[in-house]
């Protein structure tokens, strides 16, 4: 899995990008009228209920952007709120606040909606034993506030990217000349080239995951777009030869009778890529 200083390494590069993007030669707005010596506060505000999230990358923008402003935490990361709560105060240079407004309001407001969706996720299945996953669906150049807005929710995070794990899915398979041969060129490649990565093999049938058990070394089986049935069939089959995964249009409605299928994992695209922005403001005070 990713690093700690390959995540770090990534936020970083997430916020000189946004900044880069968002004020180019100058924020001219606050250039024009706001006196550059100017101090001022101002209030992270909720309106809207849910998980609040995105609270610490706000202190790492803040401080890219000036590292004398100072940020006063009311309510922390994965605290549900509810409209009219104060998440925290900025102080500071008022054309440093104005500068930061934006992408810290722009991520927050996107990490609270995946840690919201993500926390009705786990509340869904609990007690059943399933764990909740995220995917590779997320918005590009953002995935890393978008996996730590799943975790903060509750939920654990997949692979991060293409390099920290084998995940060989249907076309994989179908392109390196079947499921057997797809899991054994795997293993030889990992054996060439001195890589220590978890294999992960979607199924799209019950023969498949007989198949994918038959090569073994497999710490894995997707079970895609699986019936409710299916799933317990596949599932009494695997036991504990390695780990189960069920993915595939799974929704509010369904997820929980997946779960008491007894796979392991639940993996949802859903929780990065369909998700309404929860409505935060930055208010002067």
């Amino acid at each position: 899995m990713i690093t700690e200083q390959q995540f770090q390494s990534e936020l970083n590069l997430i916020i000189s990008n946004a900044i880069r993007e968002d004020v180019g030669d100058g924020d001219h707005s606050s250039l024009a009228c706001i006196p550059a010596s100017a101090i001022g506060s101002a209030k992270l505000l909720v309106k809207d209920s849910g998980i609040i999230a995105g609270v610490e990358f706000a202190k790492m923008v803040f401080n890219y952007v000036d590292s004398n402003l100072k940020v006063e935490t009311f309510i922390h990361d994965g605290t549900e709120v509810k409209y009219g709560d104060v998440v925290f105060h900025v102080h500071g240079s008022s054309p440093s606040i104005l500068k930061a407004e934006r992408l810290v309001l722009n991520s927050m407001q996107r990490m609270s909606a995946i840690a919201t969706k993500t926390k009705n996720y786990v509340r869904l299945i609990e007690g059943t034993g399933a764990k909740i996953l995220d995917t590779r669906k997320t918005t590009p150049n953002f995935r890393a506030c978008e996996k730590w807005a799943v975790k903060i929710g509750g939920g654990e995070n997949h692979r991060f990217a293409l390099y920290d794990m084998i995940m060989l899915k249907d076309n994989h398979n179908d392109f390196a000349g079947g499921i057997t041969a797809s899991i054994a060129k795997t293993k030889q490649y990992l054996k060439e080239h001195n890589k220590d990565l978890k294999i992960i093999v979607e199924a799209r049938s019950i023969p498949e995951v007989e198949e994918i058990l038959k090569a073994g070394g497999v710490y894995r089986i997707l079970l895609d777009n699986f019936d409710f049935e299916m799933t317990k069939k596949a599932v009494q089959i695997i036991g504990n030869q390695c780990l189960t995964e069920s993915s595939g249009n799974i929704n509010e409605n369904t997820i929980r009778e997946y779960a008491l299928c007894g796979v392991n994992y639940i993996s949802s695209g859903a929780l990065t890529h369909s998700v309404y922005n929860m409505d935060l403001s930055l208010k002067a005070i």
